[in-house]
């Protein structure tokens, strides 16, 4: 059975005192991160990793994602959108600057937005970039933009990390030394171990408008799940989102007066990723049957302590024209062995798995290996470290099964994407694709996005799990915490303790 636990907090334990440290105030904080980024700059690689440090902190975006998936203004104070959808006129606000004390103007934003369209792009959202037919700054607070093809979520994928308005004199060092126009700049990094960023006193041109509570945020890297347990029992991390702790939930619910629970709603994809260029991994018989081998509640328990909605495709429930789609791969190892002979298949069939250090990935790809030896499928597991993740097997497609976590919100486009890491090639995905970007109305959007998961699950892209709930433990006391996550970001500017003067 599938649990979904609420926020856990009582009302009389909120009546308790606070600690003595909350109650006078605090300007810092410690959270803890599971992995550690590659680097700082969102734009040249696909770890979450860097988003949850950087993103809203230290670099900032036209518009801004809420913890309910709703824009709002950021940078931009406002914007028009023309009758047909296509043009986009933004105002920013007055007064912008960068870090390093230069403008941030519309002529910053068209330099952003041109770096992340380019030949050299590493931007892996590049493709909402180069749907840009033009880029106009008629003025320096104001910057028009037009589109080739309608994108109905365009101002929701300037609110991603890989929209960051950078400054161009810097742009090149970012992945080191990030230079924004957010609240937050880099301190000191001790690779392996933490990183700390302060509040930069010119935010906001030092009118106090955006101040922000904490002043010096630490994040911790703390990789193995009875390491982050024991680093929140002990104190010495105050909050940890996305923590690995289901299975020792119980002692933070049995101390209220010291720890708050969250347990949220999530736009991830937990997915069996399978690589096409492979044989026999190209023939969909043999990528159906790896999915009909996998027992998708099993590996919730495994893998996420049963936090988890089983998924047939590459969407979520909650999402614009959501459909259940997981009974075109329901779990059935005898139909799956049939596939495999009818696809000739000798078995056994040998397929590494490869695993990156994240807890979830552990321990379910355990069992989809078990799962998949039912079946005649051997399974070599390869535990890798994350960078080898980001460079073998997302940059060089070196792999044949992985199991990963896609978090982004808005990401189908993936699927019509040449040369993208699965290698999947669909002259159907595609023009159906172009209909969903091109469906003004929202009712046949959503038909059509129906139509594409439908289209996803039956070529067996992937095998796919599960949608995670994630779950934050955090001291009591500290306030703007987000229970939802469309999105990883851990938006520092609006935490605070409580008690604490803004």
């Amino acid at each position: 059975m599938i649990r979904r636990r609420k926020v856990l907090l009582s009302s009389a334990a909120a009546m308790l005192a606070l600690p003595a440290a909350h109650a006078q105030g605090r300007d810092s904080l410690v959270l803890g991160m599971t992995l550690e980024p590659p680097g700082l700059d969102p734009t040249l690689g696909a770890a979450s990793a860097i988003a949850e440090i950087v993103h809203y902190n230290v670099f900032e975006t036209l518009t801004k994602i809420g913890a309910d998936g709703r824009v709002s203004p950021l940078l931009a104070s406002s914007w028009e959108v023309s009758p047909d959808l296509k043009t986009y006129t933004f105002r920013l606000r007055p007064g912008l600057r960068f870090h390093n004390g230069e403008p941030c103007d519309a002529a910053a934003v068209k330099f952003s937005f041109e770096r992340a369209a380019g030949e050299k792009s590493a931007n892996k959202d590049k493709r909402v970039f180069a749907n840009i037919a033009l880029l106009a700054t008629p003025a320096p607070d104001t910057l028009v933009i037009g589109l080739k093809s309608i994108e109905p979520d365009f101002l929701f994928l300037l609110g991603q990390a890989t929209a960051i308005i950078v400054e161009p004199k810097s742009a090149a060092g970012n992945a080191t030394q990030p230079v924004g126009t957010g609240p937050y700049q880099l301190a000191q990094w001790a690779r392996g171990a933490s990183l700390t960023l302060k509040a930069w006193p010119g935010y906001r041109n030092n009118n106090n408008a955006g101040a922000v509570a904490l002043k010096r945020v630490q994040f911790r890297f703390i990789s193995e799940p009875a390491a982050q347990v024991a680093a929140l029992l002990s104190g010495d991390v105050d909050v940890f989102p996305r923590v690995a702790a289901a299975r020792s939930l119980a002692q933070f619910k049995a101390q209220p007066q010291r720890y708050q629970v969250l347990v949220g709603a999530s736009r991830a994809k937990t997915i069996l990723a399978i690589n096409h260029r492979k044989r026999p991994l190209d023939d969909v018989r043999v990528r159906r049957a790896i999915a009909l081998a996998i027992d998708r509640q099993a590996v919730i328990e495994a893998a996420a302590d049963g936090y988890g909605v089983p998924i047939g495709s590459h969407y979520v429930p909650g999402a614009l024209g959501y459909v259940d789609t997981t009974a075109i791969n329901p779990y059935d190892p005898e139909r799956a062995r049939a596939l495999l002979k009818e696809a000739g298949v000798a078995l056994p069939l040998e397929l590494s798995l490869k695993l990156p250090p994240t807890p979830y990935a552990r321990q379910g790809g355990e069992v989809v290996a078990a799962q998949l030896a039912k079946v005649g499928i051997r399974a070599r597991i390869e535990n890798i470290e994350w960078a080898q993740w980001l460079s073998g097997v997302y940059a060089n497609k070196a792999f044949d099964l992985t199991l990963i976590a896609h978090v982004e919100p808005y990401d189908l486009g993936n699927f019509a994407k040449p040369g993208y890491y699965w290698g999947y090639e669909s002259a159907a995905f595609n023009a159906l694709y172009q209909r969903i970007l091109n469906a003004p109305r929202e009712a046949e959007r959503a038909k059509l996005l129906g139509e594409a998961q439908r289209l996803i699950a039956q070529d067996a892209v992937a095998a796919y799990l599960y949608q995670p709930q994630w779950i934050t433990v955090a001291k009591r006391g500290l306030k703007g915490l987000w229970t939802d996550m469309p999105i990883f970001a851990n938006d520092l500017a609006a935490l605070s303790w409580e008690g604490t003067a803004r």
